[in-house]
């Protein structure tokens, strides 16, 4: 009962990491390099590494994406890849997506590195590896300021162990999560997007995080995000040429592991190449 999927702090800038319906958004080439280092100081936290790679097509209303991550906690790598497809809908107000992703996860689970107290016992000798296959879908509504979505990615929930010498009722919980967001211009500098992704987690409270960022001359962009139960995050993104921003975000932990780390540090490096008219710099 517990975080079963990595969670990021710069979705909001990549939304393909929650939604498949987000692949070839604002008809862009787009591709990230992404790193995550979850609750520093604690012994066997999570770590993560990202390949993120979406693209419209010029002549076609459809989208698709491609994510390669690797994802780190105590004696567990997983091992993920998962590709998604997005078909677009004009609508008088904007555009509708409608996405759909698929993968798998491998992982392998080393429980020969742990620190044991009975040598004896066989479920804590052994190294253990697993495929599960998994799909998600989901459904994306933007225009040039205002955006929302839903999205399941992660349907299927499969059996963490699945093997007859170890003895466990562990499985994967599904996911639901729902974003939204509009962009207020100030002035001819400023603009404001406050956001918001509501996470739902079989089996868990509901999760809520509330988001503000501060767009200056479309070159930097600030801004704070609070997640409910779990941080307060402080986050910038920077221009630094006409297709690469760079991005980092710092978690401050709020709960009760608060004294035992230094926070979560994520850092990410994002190519963009338009494929139409607009600019390569976007607001989600």
């Amino acid at each position: 009962m517990a975080q079963q999927r990595p969670i990021f702090s710069q979705y909001m800038f990549n939304g393909l990491v929650l939604n498949p319906a987000y692949a070839g958004n604002q008809k862009q080439f787009n591709t990230s390099l992404l790193y995550r280092d979850q609750w520093v100081n604690l012994d066997g936290a999570p770590k993560t590494q990202s390949f993120i790679t979406h693209t419209a097509f010029k002549d076609w209303p459809v989208g698709a994406g491609l994510i390669l991550s690797r994802d780190q906690i105590g004696v567990h790598d997983d091992y993920s890849i998962y590709g998604s497809y997005s078909y677009k809908i004009k609508l008088l107000v904007g555009t509708l997506s409608m996405g759909l992703q698929a993968g798998f996860n491998y992982t392998i689970s080393d429980f020969r590195k742990l620190n044991v107290i009975d040598l004896n016992d066989p479920t804590f000798s052994s190294r253990i590896t697993r495929f599960n296959p998994n799909f998600g879908t989901g459904a994306f509504f933007s225009n040039q300021t205002t955006y929302a979505g839903i999205s399941v990615p992660y349907i299927i929930n499969n059996k963490v162990y699945d093997k007859e010498d170890i003895i466990s009722q562990a499985q994967e919980a599904r996911y639901y999560f729902l974003t939204g967001g509009h962009v207020f211009t100030l002035n001819e500098m400023l603009k404001l997007k406050p956001s918001t992704l509501i996470r739902v987690q079989e089996g868990q409270p509901l999760g809520v995080d509330l988001n503000a960022n501060l767009f200056i001359d479309e070159v930097v962009n600030i801004g704070t995000s609070y997640r409910s139960g779990d941080s307060m995050i402080f986050l910038f993104e920077i221009l630094l040429n006409n297709n690469f921003t760079f991005g980092y975000a710092y978690d401050r932990t709020i709960s009760r592991i608060v004294g035992y780390t230094d926070g979560t540090h994520e850092l990410m490096l994002t190519y963009r190449k338009s494929l139409g008219k607009g600019p390569c710099h976007a607001y989600f």
